[in-house]
This record gives C-alpha cells, sequence and structure tokens, in this order.
C-alpha cells in the first residue's frame, strides 16, 4: 500500500468512526484501531488516544446534563489502575502482538454489543467494567465495549453522554500512563494532532445524521465492518 493510499485510508477510518460514534455512541475506536493495526500498527494506541480525545468532549459539551455522574463516581476510580497496566503491557508487546490484541478486542466488542443479557448499572459491575475499560483503551485505544455493554439499554442522550465522559477522562489516564512508561512518542503526538481535524468534522456530520438515519441500522453495518477486521487482525497475527 503507497503511503497516500494508507493516509487516506486512515484519515477515512477517523472520519467515519468519529461520525459513527456521534449519532450511536461508539466507533471510532472500534474503526479506526483496526484500520491503523492494519496499515500503521506503529501508531497505537497513543496517536488515536490523542486524536480521538477531542470527540468526547464535544459530546459533553452538547449533552452534559445527561452523563450519569454516580456511575462515573464508581468506574473512573478503576479505571487509573487499569491504565497503568495496559501501559505496561504496551512495553511487553510486538507490533503483531499489538494488532492481534486489537482483533480480539474487537471481536470482543462485537460479541458484547449482540448479546442480548441486560447486566445491571450498580457498582458491582460498573467498578471491573472501569478497571477493564482501563487496560484494553491503554493497550489497544478500545476502552469503550466494558462500558457500553452497561449501557447498551440506557436512554440514547445518557448512554451518550455518560461514554463520552468517561472516554474523555478514561483517555487522559492512558496518555498519563504511556507517558509514564515511555510508549508515547513524537510521531503519535504529531498523527493525533493532524488527525483531529478529521474527529471533529466527523462529529458535526454524525450529529447532522442523527435524526435522518436508523440509528440500528448504523450499529448493524458498523458491527459487520468491525467483526471483518477484528478476524483479520487476528488471522494476521496467528499466521
Amino acid at each position: 500500500m503507497t503511503d497516500i493510499s494508507a493516509l487516506i485510508l486512515m484519515g477515512f477510518a477517523v472520519f467515519a468512526g468519529s461520525a459513527l460514534q456521534s449519532g450511536i455512541g461508539m466507533g471510532l475506536g472500534l474503526l479506526a484501531a483496526p484500520t491503523l493495526a492494519l496499515v500503521e500498527p506503529s501508531l497505537l494506541p497513543g496517536g488515536l488516544l490523542i486524536a480521538s480525545l477531542v470527540l468526547p468532549l464535544l459530546g459533553m459539551a452538547s449533552e452534559w446534563r445527561d452523563v450519569d455522574r454516580r456511575g462515573l463516581a464508581w468506574a473512573l476510580p478503576a479505571q487509573a489502575p487499569g491504565a497503568l497496566l495496559g501501559a505496561w503491557l504496551v512495553t511487553r508487546w510486538e507490533a503483531d502482538a499489538l494488532a492481534g490484541a486489537v482483533g480480539v478486542m474487537v471481536l470482543l466488542a462485537v460479541a458484547a454489543s449482540l448479546a442480548r443479557t441486560r447486566v445491571a448499572v450498580g457498582p458491582w459491575s460498573l467498578t471491573p467494567a472501569g478497571a477493564l475499560a482501563g487496560v484494553t483503551g491503554t493497550a489497544t485505544s478500545i476502552g469503550g465495549p466494558p462500558m457500553a455493554l452497561l449501557y447498551q439499554h440506557e436512554p440514547p442522550a445518557r448512554m451518550r453522554a455518560t461514554l463520552a465522559a468517561f472516554f474523555a477522562l478514561g483517555s487522559a489516564f492512558s496518555l498519563g500512563a504511556l507517558l509514564l512508561t515511555g510508549e508515547l512518542d513524537g510521531r503519535q503526538v504529531g498523527y493525533g494532532l493532524a488527525a483531529t481535524p478529521l474527529v471533529v468534522s466527523g462529529f458535526l456530520l454524525g450529529r447532522t445524521l442523527r435524526r435522518r438515519i436508523d440509528a440500528d441500522a448504523l450499529r448493524t453495518l458498523l458491527l459487520a465492518v468491525v467483526a471483518l477486521a477484528g478476524a483479520g487482525l487476528l488471522l494476521r497475527a496467528l499466521l
């Protein structure tokens, strides 16, 4: 793949993932992480975490009244030690292992999203979900599935706002942990900053399309695409 085609593919994944997350509450990490892992794994996880940091801030600005503050009070303290563990794992993994971990995380996220089981939102579920999100978000830049699984049956605005608040603070935890372990380099920072305008553009598009496109259809399409990407990454890592 030529450099220009790789840049276009990565840019499109970030833009489309941001639009999906703006519309349905998830999508950026699930779509962009496997794309980067296939094209340029050296940009993970720090590059995508920096690029995605602005997205939850925009979401919180528009729906901050719907944030479940009590739930965050349980999930966020557990996320910090999880982020440190995730950063330690990054120091131990080679590029192929990181790509395989992203593939596994994507497939687990799809399976969790398809599950019909309803898990009650409470301290006993929020604490382990926060810790697990800290590990996976820092190690693979995909930290949303544990919390999204808990809030998937909540009203859409409440789910989007709470996940946005969790992602905003969680990304800061993850970036801090990567910085402490020396796994955040200048190239990742440069990519993250360069991709930020695409994130903002995708967010604005997602807000425009939120009321015009069926959210369930978008969610089904997203899960199909990321399942294929995750399977491809896992197969590549195994081979």
